[in-house]
């Protein structure tokens, strides 16, 4: 069996051969792998014919007890890797010659753990330099209490904000990108990317922060490698002594030849930095613990004046704020240009917090994020929030005040058992974490542009990969520009700004996801709540406008700015945002709200129901008559209303699926080509007719269903092979009427004018039935198009008696006045319409007598063919009934209403008129014949049926 064909209908399996071209492709995946290394699945199932089946139970286990599923794609691993958006190679249908074949891959990478992933990144991070040459300064300027109250308001943010990054990243794969990937599949693209964008510069101006901390320690450290003069500054105003300060001219050009050599480290592969990055965290950990050695072994001035060992009283004397001018190194002088207050020193100290991110960062290297990210991140928070307030009780009690704002470099001094050992991990530490952000800002700004959405990053675009060479080459021209300023205490707020800003978005992020709680969003880490992830994106919003306003200002204006670039040159994104689950919840409240019972006439909007191709006669590369959407658009006050375009495709449903798919996506291109908003729909069915009632009773939900019908008059009803229009359109009539649907019939559709195309002259009413005001309101709403802004309405009323004629007029005008409309009204009498002459009565003479002899001859013709087959009377395959007298009633009203629609409203702009309703058992051609009538040489006319209730009101 294993050496013959297997045949099943016209399906034939086959053992997979070395040489057939589906194992040679999937081989192909991996150049590497040579042709033993494949692995080839043989796919054989045993196909029995109906009348072939023996009645024995098919064997267990074997592939062929799923052919009943035929070709659909099976649960396997390239299905499901295929679900997550792997690129991966799907397997081919097993047909005649193609088999499905997998061949070995590349090992894997190594994948790290929560450990070595998540918590040393995060860290190292956050353990910098800050808290080695800030911390016992701030400590010094706010005291022990409000260091403390500043410690736990930044820990808290970056607590709440590792709860929300928590239960994000656990509920889905993550790929490259970091938050910008986390906030921008919650908040959309938009938000995303600008976002992203500032978390970008943050992390560039977070290296040069820790190049310049770098540097500070070195020149401390060893004064003689600085190229400039020491300066003498008072201290408290009162003693002059002169005291080692760095120059910022140094701190620039050893800045700048540090930024450069790391710039080259860089360029030289991440690989190598990953694989060094662990050990700058040897000498952060051993710094720490000497420092702490050192405090527990200090005495009073040992090892230097102002240490006064652990002790109450300096704790207590420590223990109040001290808040002053300095000058820009921080040293304390009255005169300082600089004034230091709770609000500065959040600025200052809150990149002493950050690098939360820095596991989410690793996303790709880690074996299990949704476990790894959530205990990393907090743990490393956790652990130094502890840290930084037990440091803030030791700093307090081991030294002076003078001692702790004098000595920029405490940690160093007091740390045993030699300074220059904390000082070389210093530099050490900061250099690490300048490393890890001038490595991961460009592939940050990298995932930005390879997602697409802004053209004009497509400079940083790598493949996969790839180093992000020019994306690293502009991080290091940011760095070195940030690195000229060559003030620490001035780039602190500004990293601050921008970290804070990216922690908002994740907060919101998880904000948004939990409030609306969609069905994906399922996390596996269960400690979140939507009112701590609004509370946590709060205090981000409040410590921004603590440090500085006008800091805060100009980055939610920077990030404004990229969002309303995004929203304009960016490329539209779907991406599951958390925005588009909030607007279906909207529309589903708004719907549920509105109910089912009839809207108010002050809250009516109509809602056209439009058909682009009911007599089938345009081209079938055109999707709609190109003058129906700008109709459609006359029908919107200030482009408010929804507008549904349908077509209705002849055939089966089954076999003409994907043609109504693609028809449908024409159609929508289109329409938005004529910037018409609206919803497309193609329906598939046998006919016409059942297509329109399907359509006319399923379209819409609650009371946002179609009220009007909007239909182009057929003037072409006369062709040939057209005799199936005055039938259809007569049913579309009758179909409206009886789902209390309104009509507009649009006759010369192609002269209709479009926005630029200024009319003038009048808006002529016919009014001659109640319609519930639609005319009078679709009048107002044409006088709102720039086309038609110029026009003026006059409403036409037709009265039975001379004597009716002036109180029908001043009714009417009054009725108009209440209902703010301005237009003149005209009545005519019935009995008027005999003593009418001119042009106008012999042209529409003419007309009439051409319309009855055709009549004529159409009813002559079906009586005769009913008495030659001995049937009742039939028409359009129905019984009809036939009074001539009637039809010759009918004939004479279209022609007199329309001489005086020739007598009055010749020179119009548009003409709207009530539409008749056909007579019922009332052969189609006789009443196309009275229509055609009526709208006789009148250039552009709406023919206009309202439906059972009031669209207007004359109440406020």
């Amino acid at each position: 069996m294993n050496n013959v064909d297997l045949e099943g209908g016209n399906r034939k399996y086959r053992p997979v051969g070395a040489q057939d071209r589906a194992v040679l492709e999937m081989s192909s995946m991996d150049p590497d792998s040579s042709s033993e290394d494949s692995i080839s699945i043989d796919r054989r199932v045993d196909v029995r014919t109906h009348g072939g089946m023996d009645g024995r139970l098919p064997d267990n286990g074997g592939p062929h007890q799923l052919e009943l599923f035929g070709f659909d794609s099976l649960v396997n691993i390239l299905g499901l890797q295929s679900m997550t958006q792997e690129q991966v190679s799907s397997p081919s249908s097993p047909r005649d010659n193609d088999v499905v074949s997998i061949s070995k891959r590349d090992p894997k990478p190594v994948k790290m753990g929560t450990m070595m992933g998540v918590f040393v990144p995060c860290l190292q991070s956050i353990l910098g330099i800050i808290y080695y040459i800030r911390f016992s300064w701030i400590i010094g300027m706010a005291g022990v209490a409000d260091s403390l109250l500043l410690v736990l308001l930044c820990g808290l943010c970056t607590f709440l904000t590792g709860l929300s990054l928590s239960a994000i990243a656990t509920n889905g794969a993550m790929k490259g990108g970091g938050p910008y990937y986390l906030i921008g599949r919650a908040l959309g693209p938009e938000v995303g990317v600008s976002i992203g964008l500032c978390f970008f510069l943050g992390n560039a101006v977070a290296g040069a922060l820790y190049v310049l901390g770098a540097v500070e320690t070195f020149l401390k450290a060893l004064p003689s490698a600085g190229f400039f003069t020491e300066t003498t500054t008072k201290v408290n105003g009162t003693v002059s002594k002169s005291i080692q300060t760095i120059s910022t001219h140094d701190l620039q050009i050893y800045g700048l030849v540090v930024t450069i050599i790391l710039c080259i480290i860089v360029f030289g592969g991440v690989k190598m930095i990953n694989r060094v990055a662990p050990v700058f965290l040897v000498p952060v950990l051993m710094s720490v613990l000497c420092i702490f050695i050192g405090i527990f072994r200090a005495k009073k001035n040992d090892p230097d004046h102002g240490i006064t060992g652990l002790n109450i009283e300096s704790l207590k004397d420590n223990w109040d704020p001290q808040y002053q001018n300095t000058n820009s190194d921080g040293v304390p002088d009255p005169n300082g240009k600089v004034h230091w207050d709770f609000n500065a020193l959040v600025g200052l100290f809150f990149p002493a917090v950050t690098g939360i991110m820095a596991g989410s960062n690793r996303s790709a290297s880690l074996k299990d994020t949704q476990r790894s990210i959530p205990l990393g991140t907090l743990s490393a928070t956790i652990v130094t929030t502890v840290l930084y307030l037990v440091s803030v009780f030791l700093f307090g009690a081991v030294a002076t005040r003078e001692k702790l704002l004098m000595d920029r470099v405490l940690t160093a001094t007091i740390a045993w058992p030699l300074p220059v050992l904390i000082r070389v991990g210093i530099i050490l530490s900061t250099l690490g974490a300048a490393l890890q952000s001038l490595t991961g800002a460009p592939r940050l700004l990298a995932a930005i542009a390879n997602d697409d959405i802004l053209p004009v990053l497509n400079y940083f675009r790598v493949a996969d990969g790839s180093e992000p060479n020019m994306a690293t080459l502009f991080t290091t021209i940011i760095c070195m520009g940030c690195v000229v300023i060559g003030n620490l205490d001035l780039i602190t707020p500004t990293v601050t700004m921008f970290f804070l800003l990216c922690y908002s978005g994740v907060n919101l992020s998880c904000f948004l996801l939990d409030l609306l709680d969609a069905p994906s969003w399922r996390p596996r880490w269960k400690f979140h709540h939507w009112l701590l992830s609004l509370f946590g994106a709060l205090l981000c919003v409040v410590i921004m406008f603590l440090i500085s306003w006008s800091f805060t200002i100009v980055s939610l204006a920077l990030a404004s700015l990229i969002y309303y670039y995004v929203s304009i040159k960016g490329k539209a994104g779907d991406w599951g945002d958390g925005f588009k689950s909030a607007y279906f919840q909207l529309a589903l409240r708004s719907l549920r709200s509105l109910g089912a019972n009839q809207v108010h006439p002050k809250n009516w909007y109509p809602i056209p129901l439009i058909f682009c191709r009911p007599w089938g006669k345009l081209p079938e590369n055109v999707p709609c008559h190109p003058k129906l959407a700008d109709f459609a658009n006359c029908m919107k006050k200030k482009g408010r209303g929804m507008s549904l375009f349908v077509n209705i495709m002849d055939g089966d449903y089954q076999e003409r699926a994907e043609d109504a798919k693609e028809a449908c996506k024409q159609l929508e291109t289109y329409i938005n080509y004529k910037s018409c908003e609206g919803v497309v729909e193609i329906v598939v069915a046998p006919n016409m007719t059942d297509g329109f009632r399907g359509i006319v009773q399923t379209m819409g939900l609650g009371n946002l269903k179609p009220n009007i019908v909007v239909v182009r008059y057929p003037e072409i009803w006369r062709g040939e092979n057209l005799k199936e229009v005055p039938a259809r359109f007569v049913g579309i009539i009758n179909d409206c009427i009886v789902a209390n649907k309104a009509v507009v019939s649009v006759k010369g559709l192609d002269e209709w004018p479009n926005e630029y195309q200024r009319q003038y002259g009048s808006i002529d009413l016919y009014w001659i039935v109640r319609d519930g005001g639609l005319m009078l309101l679709l009048s107002q709403l044409l006088l709102t198009k720039q086309s038609f802004e110029s026009c003026k309405i006059q409403v036409f009323c037709i009265a039975e008696e001379d004597s009716d004629a002036e109180v029908l007029k001043a009714d009417v005008s009054k009725f108009l006045y209440d209902l703010r409309m301005q237009a003149e009204v005209i009545v005519i009498t019935i009995k008027s319409w005999g003593t009418e002459g001119g042009s106008q009565q012999d042209e529409s003479f003419e007309a009439f007598a051409a319309a009855r002899k055709r009549v004529s001859s159409y009813l002559a013709e079906i009586k005769e063919t009913a008495k030659r087959e001995g049937t009742p009377l039939m028409a359009d395959g129905k019984n009809v009934v036939v009074d001539e007298q009637q039809v010759e009633n009918f004939l004479y009203t279209t022609l007199k209403l329309n001489s005086t629609i020739l007598r009055y409203s010749r020179m119009a702009a548009v003409v709207l008129v009530s539409l008749p309703p056909p007579p019922l058992n009332h052969p189609a051609y006789c009443y196309m014949e009275y229509m055609d009538l009526l709208v006789g040489n009148v250039q552009r006319l709406l023919m206009v049926r309202g439906y059972r209730r009031d669209v207007v009101t004359l109440f406020t």
